[in-house]
């Protein structure tokens, strides 16, 4: 597995990414509200799929919560719409096509599945504070139930009840 190249407590990496309309995404743009970035392999695959639609059945409120969602991974925007409009998405997704900001963030590097090792996305989430901190990690994460264990850890990090 990669070794995450971020650290709780620390200032999150910059990134500008386009998302699924093109539009650049900048985190520095984002800078006062919590952000919630997950990386995830492949559009319109299961685990991504039941993890994207779990974000959007939780977003009204993530939007309570006044956080911003942004799922990650290397398709293209015009993937990431046909992923959206097929499932109903409410997530802005992100397309880092060459993995750096996965590899800044310890998303891309060496995994194991079904005993065969390979270079590919580690799914895994990251919470940013509105100071640009990072406030919370989870290195490698399973895609059912994930969205609500991130409501959960954001409300806690507010200091809402949950």
């Amino acid at each position: 597995m990669a070794k995450a190249a971020i650290t709780v407590g620390r200032r999150a990496p910059e990134f500008a990414l386009p998302d699924q309309d093109g539009k650049p995404v900048k985190l520095s743009r984002l800078a006062g509200r919590w952000v919630v970035l997950y990386f995830y392999p492949k559009d319109d695959t299961p685990g991504c799929t039941t993890e994207a639609c779990e974000f959007t059945d939780g977003i009204r409120a993530f939007e309570g919560l006044d956080v911003v969602v942004l799922g990650c991974s290397a398709d293209t925007p015009e993937s990431h719409r046909k992923f959206i409009a097929k499932h109903g998405l409410k997530v802005a997704l992100l397309s880092d096509a060459d993995r750096s900001v996965m590899k800044t963030y310890g998303a891309w590097g060496e995994k194991t599945m079904y005993g065969r090792t390979s270079m590919g996305v580690i799914r895994s989430t990251v919470v940013i504070d509105p100071n640009g901190v990072v406030a919370h990690h989870w290195p490698n994460v399973k895609a059912a139930g994930h969205a609500e264990k991130v409501r959960a850890k954001l409300a806690e990090l507010r200091g809402d009840a949950a």
